[in-house]
């Protein structure tokens, strides 16, 4: 039996998700951008403009926010049309990261709307932040000290061979995204050339002994499937298929169908940014190979996975890593939001989601059994043991092996208080 998606469920998210970024003051234009000594230089003003204009496509509704920010953005760049200093002789990776997500915001807004400072912004922020880096992508250091372990946003760490790393380690290749979106509008025999060293560069490289953040790894395959669907060049799919296998597979998802914050840290927590990564890169692998394996994994991520990421108001946070290594059973959040980061991101998931619905079914049959790994599903719906304070919240029960067993509580249904305080017990031994 197919379970399809609950189209209620669906626009109940997009609205909290819609008003949270419109209302909280966070968002607006008084506090949009960031602080001139904000390390992830673009990071938020990128973020924020992706989330208005998913919101945007999917419901043909401005956020007010949106349209203010394009008029102040040429006031807010430095000389050469980008965020934060000009690091002559260095490479700063989250300066690179954050413009990443400046290009995709603007990018979508172009295509949107069809503006002159979007396309002027792309123009120069390719040019020339990102095209000096031609001929160093190979230099970007993978050996990293132990105990920079780095916080739930990230922070710079040390400085080597003329590189200023980030905790969130290999961030700097999130910029496949943006720079694919950038030659999606522009079609820049450069801008392709320097996409094609980053993305030779990172396959290269041993992402699991790295300890290479998941989300930026998931991001940076985003950005080769868009440069597939471009160019119909086959390296660019077997680049994305190979990091999605390593991640399924190396020790990059949890057992909730949710991400290790980093590979090889299962002390760490997962990241709502990577989970709608996760989704993406599943179903768009499915559409370009006709795989079904991809599309039953991007609906195992849906139907799972984004149970507990959305709160009650709307934003997104960080959970418990449920996998082998962590040990670790009870599945609840460590953040109730990350607001600077994963609330934005949510918004893109929930339009990709409207515009792929229809492939995001799951398979059930009404009868719960234990499965390879000792998690109890119903084919593709995993059951657990929630604390009696949400069963209030939960789906019909299903009976098996002495216990009464839930689909994982959807965590923008139960109130802050009662969500910060439960626990569900993810059962696999």
């Amino acid at each position: 039996m197919k379970l399809y998606i609950d189209k209620e469920e669906l626009r109940e998210r997009i609205r909290l998700n819609f008003d949270h970024l419109k209302n909280d003051p966070y968002y607006s234009i008084g506090e949009v951008f960031s602080p001139a000594d904000y390390s992830w230089y673009g990071d938020k003003e990128g973020r924020a403009l992706l989330a208005f204009v998913s919101h945007y496509k999917i419901s043909g509704e401005n956020i007010p926010c949106m349209e203010f920010m394009l008029e102040q953005l040429p006031g807010r760049l430095n000389e050469e049309g980008y965020f934060g200093p000009l690091y002559c002789g260095s490479i700063h990776e989250e300066q690179l990261s954050g413009h990443s997500w400046l290009l995709r915001g603007l990018c979508e807004h172009y295509q949107a709307f069809g503006d002159a400072i979007s396309l002027s912004a792309i123009h120069r922020i390719t040019q020339n932040l990102y095209l000096p880096l031609l001929g160093k992508m190979a230099t970007y250091p993978t050996f990293r000290s132990a105990k920079q372990a780095g916080g739930v946003s990230g922070e710079l760490a040390e400085s080597i061979d003329g590189w200023i790393l980030s905790t969130d380690i290999g961030c700097a290749f999130m910029s496949i995204d943006g720079l694919s979106h950038a030659y999606e509008v522009a079609r820049d025999a450069k801008t392709k050339e320097l996409l094609d060293e980053m993305i030779t560069v990172y396959l290269s490289i041993d992402k699991f002994a790295m300890k290479a953040q998941t989300h930026c790894t998931l991001t940076a395959a985003r950005g080769m499937l868009r440069m597939y669907r471009n160019t119909s060049e086959s390296k660019y799919l077997h680049g994305a298929e190979e990091i999605f296998t390593l991640y399924v597979s190396g020790g990059g998802m949890t057992k909730t169908y949710q991400n290790l914050n980093w590979w090889d840290r299962a002390d760490s927590w997962t990241e709502p940014c990577a989970i709608v990564d996760s989704l993406m890169v599943a179903a768009e692998l499915y559409q370009f190979t006709q795989r079904e394996e991809y599309r039953r994994l991007a609906a195992r991520i849906y139907h799972n996975g984004f149970s507990t990421s959305q709160r009650d108001n709307g934003g997104a946070g960080t959970d418990t890593l449920i996998c082998d290594g962590s040990g670790q059973q009870e599945l609840y959040p460590l953040r109730y939001e990350a607001y600077f980061c994963c609330s934005m991101r949510l918004a893109e998931g929930l339009w990709y989601i409207v515009k792929h619905q229809d492939l995001l079914w799951a398979e059930q049959s009404g009868t719960v059994e234990k499965a390879a790994d000792h998690t109890y599903l119903d084919h593709d719906i995993l059951y657990c043991l929630p604390d009696a304070a949400l069963l209030p919240f939960a789906a019909e029960g299903k009976q098996v092996d002495g216990m009464t067993l839930y689909p994982i509580v959807k965590a923008y249904k139960v109130p802050r208080d009662i969500l910060m305080a439960s626990r569900q017990k993810i059962l696999f031994d």
